[in-house]
């Protein structure tokens, strides 16, 4: 059996893409401590900067990969690439400052042996297989963490899984109300797994451009920042929580309007298609 392959090209190079989207979102992830440093909680944004920053980069991954004439295979991707991702994140979150870096490291090492059995195991034999699939458990580990760390201001893995309150000056340490406590990590899970997926589904075939996909990756990881700025609510003071949704609204409306309208820029050129005329008879 034969399977015919075409790699869609054009474009940034996925090179750059990867470099900016890896280092953006380490940067990002790494100014969210600055809550840690200022004992406050106005830098938790970062947080979903950097998860924005590697589904972009994501977006791209998924491209690269499912160009090989593999399409069906974009929900699983961004499935695996999340739930290999969330293993290496939650590893990472014991090693305190070190967490985003080791999240890295980790990742990688479990998507380079995934990649490897799907190749060489599950016999796929797609040329760019082993690396795509490394960088999606980087970008679903990456993703999550910066995600966890809009939510509740910390990447640690105290931060994500107890909650504190006082009573009588006595203070309490709980585990069922905490980000990981109440499962509010699945959600953050889906909300990453979605917009990793969606950008290059929506806008495969003959009229795709890399530019109105990257935008509407980077649109994507902005609503589901709204969606963490709400959870957040639960976790962080008003007022932190409030600015970070107000900024994600803010991001949200102004990716979607480029979205929209590079849209209709590409739209135009299918104005004066005719519509396929059926045979005579039929």
């Amino acid at each position: 059996m034969t399977v015919k392959i075409e790699v869609i090209a054009g474009g940034i190079p996925h090179d750059q893409l990867m470099i900016a989207g890896l280092v953006g979102s380490l940067v990002c992830i790494y100014l969210t401590y600055l809550n840690v440093v200022t004992s406050s909680l106005w830098f938790v944004v970062f947080g979903g900067l950097g998860a924005v920053c590697a589904l972009i980069w994501g977006s791209n991954t998924i491209k690269v990969l499912c160009s090989y004439g593999i399409g069906t295979g974009v929900p699983s991707a961004g499935m695996l690439a999340l739930g290999s991702g969330v293993i290496a994140m939650l590893l990472a979150t014991r090693f305190g400052l070190w967490a985003p870096i080791v999240a890295v490291v980790l990742a990688a090492v479990i998507g380079a042996i995934l990649g490897f059995l799907a190749n060489n195991v599950l016999m796929m034999k797609i040329p760019v297989m082993i690396r795509s699939i490394t960088e999606m458990a980087v970008i679903g580990a990456l993703s999550l963490m910066g995600f966890s760390a809009m939510a509740t201001g910390s990447f640690d893995f105290t931060g994500l899984s107890t909650t504190q309150g006082g009573f009588l000056g006595i203070l309490n340490v709980g585990y069922a109300n905490s980000f990981m406590g109440i499962t509010i990590i699945a959600v953050v899970f889906f909300l990453a797994a979605i917009a990793i997926q969606h950008p290059f589904n929506a806008t495969l075939g003959p009229s795709w451009k890399q530019d109105r996909m990257l935008w509407l990756a980077a649109e994507c990881g902005f609503l589901s920042m709204i969606a963490v700025a709400v959870m957040s609510f639960a976790f962080l003071s008003f007022e932190a929580a409030s600015v970070s949704l107000a900024i994600s609204i803010i991001l949200w409306a102004y990716t979607y309007s480029q979205y929209i309208t590079l849209s209709k820029r590409d739209a135009a050129f299918w104005l004066d298609s005719k519509p396929i005329r059926e045979p005579e008879g039929h």
